[in-house]
């Protein structure tokens, strides 16, 4: 009893921040990078993080089998990202799974996940491993994604699907501020990850 009142008094004086910068494994620093300090990395030495990239809190982020997120993303909350699964082997090896080495188990996915420059992901989203998603896409909350997605697809459901272009989006903000257009148009024009 204690110790439940030891542990309730300090987390609530233990409120997740957020970190500005962040090392990748290769050494390079993301000055602009923003963190949540209750986001959790498997294995970020698989992880390749581009500047200017905000990611909230209590998001999962499995690089196990490389992930790379490009710049400027914005990865809201309560986000899964996933590079493994076994929730197929599972079901079907019952008991016997923990006896099958990894690299032998049916229905066992493994795959990178490619996040595009500047692509935004709402709260509640499950990326699947192997999934690719192009720059400027804009994945609504509560999406379960598992796929390629194109440049500028506004990805949406469970199964995810793409639903709109966000380039129509941005038309009307452009035309009425043409002064953006340049800065746009920059990372817009280069090559994608």
């Amino acid at each position: 009893m204690l110790k439940e009142l030891i542990i309730r008094k300090l987390s609530s004086w233990i409120r997740p921040v957020m970190i500005g910068g962040y090392k990748n494994s290769d050494g390079s620093f993301r000055k602009q990078v923003r963190m949540g300090s209750s986001t959790t990395i498997i294995r970020p030495e698989k992880l390749d993080l581009q500047d200017h990239v905000f990611i909230g809190q209590y998001n999962f982020l499995d690089a196990s089998n490389e992930l790379h997120i490009g710049e400027g993303c914005q990865i809201t909350n309560y986000v899964s990202i996933l590079t493994h699964s076994s929730h197929i082997s599972i079901r079907l090896y019952g008991r016997s799974y923990v006896d099958v080495p990894e690299t032998e188990k049916l229905g066992y996915k493994r795959g990178a996940v490619t996040i595009g420059d500047y692509t935004f992901i709402g709260p509640h989203v499950v990326i699947m491993p192997g999934s690719r998603i192009g720059k400027g896409c804009i994945i609504s909350a509560f999406s379960y994604v598992d796929g390629e997605f194109p440049d500028f697809s506004v990805i949406a459901g469970q199964p995810a699907q793409v639903i709109k272009d966000t380039r129509s989006m941005d038309e009307s903000f452009l035309n009425d501020h043409p002064e953006l257009m340049q800065n746009y148009k920059e990372w817009v024009n280069r090559k994608s990850i």
